[in-house]
């Protein structure tokens, strides 16, 4: 079963075997780094490393509880 908001500030670890603390779950995110008429809404888990450093995303099928 995947994440939801209900696991924000869980444990998780996603397909990678990657360990974090779950931020957020956004179903409709759209990457502003993308160009606007190239930007395409997926569902996005963002996903922080316990001990601090740089976030990153998963799709939220992908990451499971620990």
């Amino acid at each position: 079963m995947s994440v939801t908001t209900d696991d924000i500030g869980k444990r998780v670890r996603d397909a990678s075997g990657r360990v974090g603390i779950l931020r957020d779950v956004i179903r409709d995110y759209e990457d502003p780094g993308e160009p606007p008429g190239e930007r395409l809404k997926r569902p996005v888990a963002f996903l922080w490393p316990e001990g601090g450093g740089r976030e990153w995303l998963a799709p939220p099928q992908q990451v499971r509880r620990v």
